[in-house]
């Protein structure tokens, strides 16, 4: 064998070598993916030896505490496997971007903002992101609050006034946005948006320097239970419903919904457009952890309704309902299961 011949075969022995001791050494996360599979081509769906970050949204939301108890739920019972950590981000835009680039691992989005991610639309024209779902967990109420005094009795009355579109980079943005498009708006020349995370919101409805805002979050948001435990006298809801014909024409996820009087105290109930939220991951994300996460948060909802309420709204049988969002191998095994199908 010719010296250039030999060395070439060594190096091709260490590579295999180097395979059969580590993942890393070829291909990663795609490979551990594929060996997480019996025999059969059907998922363990027994957890593997990890560490995730959640991406959530604002401390004062939803998707910041339901994040961290999903976190809770997987450090107590992955025996001792996975290790799991949620932070607070801007939400859902922003969450999606950052999962492409690996600062996290698990990411919460509004299924609007997802569908824009996988088809390269929205804040993500032309760059396709390559992400799956775990499944769909509960629904975003759009809430829309408005000062009493601010003679704002429709989206379009929100012309000259100054509001909170949400934070930048978050599905609230996104929505907020496309309702003020909806009622003929536009929101960088018609009204004076302040692009306000929630905190920040509900300070400045508080201090009246603001005459309303858009939020997109689940039922109760604890920042718009303070708002209207503090100043209910002073606020009230719109009923965006009429826009929803509109929106559907953008993205077919929007739906009608209700928020009940008992939710914030309120003297009636609110219709409204609701939108699902899933929990997404990239393509890479290993079936069998996927499989077991998906899995856990299904049969321990109860433990996940004692951090939030909206939890009790996860169902296996809708869960599969992400589409364009393609559902994780993994995922749709342990809901199928779940779901008796």
């Amino acid at each position: 064998m010719n010296p250039l011949r030999k060395r070439r075969t060594v190096a091709a022995l260490a590579l295999v070598a180097a395979c059969g001791l580590t993942l890393s050494a070829c291909g990663g996360k795609q490979e551990a993916k594929e060996s997480a599979k019996k025999a059969d081509g059907s998922v363990t769906c027994d957890f593997t030896q990890a560490q995730y970050t959640i991406a959530t949204g604002n401390s004062t939301g939803v998707y910041y505490v339901m994040g961290g108890g999903i976190a809770n739920l997987i450090n107590d019972n992955s025996g001792g496997k996975v290790k799991a950590t949620a932070a607070e981000t801007g939400a859902s835009v922003q969450n999606i971007q950052q999962l492409g680039t690996k600062q996290f691992d698990i990411a919460f989005s509004l299924a609007d903002t997802a569908a824009d991610a996988v088809n390269g639309k929205g804040a993500f024209e032309g760059q396709k992101q390559d992400i799956q779902s775990l499944g769909r967990i509960y629904a975003n109420y759009t809430q829309v609050v408005v000062r009493k005094d601010a003679g704002i009795k429709s989206v379009a009355d929100m012309k000259g006034k100054t509001i909170s579109t949400g934070s930048p980079k978050s599905g609230t943005e996104v929505i907020a946005t496309r309702l003020i498009e909806a009622a003929g708006l536009n929101i960088d020349s018609d009204l004076n948006a302040q692009r306000l995370d929630l905190g920040k919101t509900v300070d400045s409805m508080k201090d009246g320097s603001i005459d309303g805002f858009v939020w997109s979050g689940g039922l109760p948001t604890p920042a718009l239970t303070d708002l209207f435990t503090s100043k209910k006298d002073e606020v009230e809801f719109l009923d965006i419903t009429p826009l929803l014909p509109k929106l559907k024409k953008v993205n077919d996820v929007y739906d009608q919904g209700t928020i009940p009087a008992d939710t914030y105290g309120l003297a009636s109930d609110v219709k409204t457009v609701v939108v699902p939220n899933v929990l997404v991951v990239r393509g890479d994300f290993a079936d069998n952890n996927a499989c077991a996460i998906t899995k856990l948060i299904m049969e321990k909802k109860s433990d996940l309704a004692k951090v939030h309420p909206a939890a009790n709204e996860f169902d296996p049988k809708t869960a599969t309902k992400t589409g364009p969002i393609e559902l994780n191998a993994g995922s749709k095994q342990a809901l199928e299961d779940l779901s008796g199908k």
